[in-house]
């Protein structure tokens, strides 16, 4: 799994140009499912288990990541541009990024630190306080380059690092589809449904319109979540800790879980010997949040990854807990499948 997790973080997809990760994930899936492309880019799976459920259960991960969008190009050849997704500016100054079909090569820039005014070194970044530099001298020769509109990713490669840790742009929520991906690609106790969604750093309108077509009784969110178990984070606000497997989600901004739901959830880990963790605090959210309040109400789940540096070019997993969480996402499938 971690070699398709690797192979699906080095497709660039911010939201609302996933076609390429969609035709990989298609590419994964097709011999072993039925599937549809719906009009937003999602992709819809009917995977046929050994036994009929009695609930539909469907499995989400979303394939769009954060990133940028062009919005102007300067005089002097420079893009401005706006953020998609929640991506926090203190990461821009400096980093490596590729714009459009053609992955131009570009800078985040900004003025030096030995230009600015030392009562204002202090402040926040801002996005539209930045330039991108492709290395051109006019707009002219930047617009036979990019074009308004094109889809900025970071430039950021996978690597494998320290005692089984992963970092790389993209692992929320590639993590995710590959989990999803391997389910699919496995033999599975009851039927369910899976969906690899469009648009969710904006808003989540892939996973609701995949809802409406599916019609799930209960709707899994399977994602990564912040992890804040590093150096100077309080006990309390640390959300999660890698190593210690999946995190089940009783509320977030966007959701409060079914906790009945919640609680198999954790009783399933148990009782298969697989680690799993509460996450500690109200915070984020993800697809569960327009999931649920689909059709006519969709009981909601959610199922994370641990991830330090979420919304980076930098994201850390580790990789027992991506299989920890695969092997929970599996008994779940037949636990949801039956429950009351």
């Amino acid at each position: 799994m971690i070699e398709l997790i690797q192979k699906l973080c080095a497709i660039d997809g911010v939201s609302g140009d996933e076609q390429q990760v969609a035709a990989a994930i298609i590419d994964e899936i097709k011999d072993f499912c039925e599937y549809e492309v719906s009009p937003l880019g999602d992709v819809l799976a009917f995977k046929k288990g050994e036994k009929r459920p009695r609930n539909r259960v469907l499995f989400d991960a979303h394939m769009d990541e954060v990133g940028f969008i062009v919005t102007y190009i300067t005089d002097e050849g420079f893009l401005r541009f706006a953020t998609v997704g929640s991506v926090d500016s203190r990461v821009f100054q400096g980093k490596p990024v590729v714009i459009g079909p053609n992955r131009i090569y570009g800078i985040l820039s900004s003025k030096p630190i030995h230009l600015i005014e030392r009562d204002k070194r202090d402040d926040p970044i801002k996005a539209e306080n930045l330039l991108i530099d492709i290395g051109c001298n006019s707009q002219e020769e930047a617009q036979k380059l990019v074009s308004v509109g094109d889809r900025i990713a970071f430039d950021s490669p996978f690597v494998r690092f320290g005692n089984g840790f992963i970092k790389s742009k993209a692992l929320d929520d590639r993590a995710g589809c590959a989990a999803l991906v391997r389910m699919i690609q496995s033999p599975l106790e009851y039927d369910a449904y899976f969906s690899f969604t469009t648009r969710e750093e904006v808003g989540g309108m892939g996973a609701q319109t995949a809802v409406y077509t599916v019609k799930p009784d209960i709707a899994v969110a399977v994602e990564t979540t912040t992890a804040a178990d590093i150096g100077g984070v309080a006990a309390e606000k640390r959300v999660c800790f890698l190593g210690k497997g999946p995190v089940v989600s009783f509320m977030d901004k966007g959701t409060i879980y079914d906790k009945r739901l919640y609680q198999l959830a954790l009783d399933t880990a148990a009782q298969h010997g697989i680690p799993a963790q509460p996450k500690l605090g109200v915070f984020g959210g993800n697809n569960a949040g327009s999931m649920h309040q689909a059709i006519g109400g969709v009981r909601p789940v959610g199922l994370s990854m641990p991830c330090r540096y979420l919304h980076t070019p930098s994201c850390v997993l580790k990789e027992e807990d991506i299989a920890a969480t695969y092997q929970l996402l599996t008994k779940l499938s037949s636990a949801y499948a039956v429950c009351d």
